[in-house]
């Protein structure tokens, strides 16, 4: 799945176009390595976003295309 649409699914940031800007100003790490938003995310991938000076690492879970906002937490971990 493409990053700016999973981190939208996880609800991880709420709208895709915001997720798109957040990785093409290069505030989106996976495994270390800087992101576009067309990057692909699988499980297990390690992934980082910058904001407002502050790290936030989230573990991948699970990949779906649809789930429902109360179980949204269930695709991810916070690394932290």
């Amino acid at each position: 799945m493409r990053l700016d649409k999973y981190l939208k699914v996880s609800r991880i940031i709420k709208r895709r176009t915001v997720a798109n800007e957040f990785a093409d100003s290069g505030r989106v790490l996976i495994n270390g390595k800087i992101a576009k938003p067309s990057a692909n995310v699988q499980i297990g991938d390690i992934i980082t976003l910058t904001s407002a000076g502050k790290e936030t690492r989230y573990e991948v879970l699970d990949v779906r295309e649809n789930i429902r906002a109360n179980e949204a937490d269930q695709l991810y971990r916070i690394v932290n």
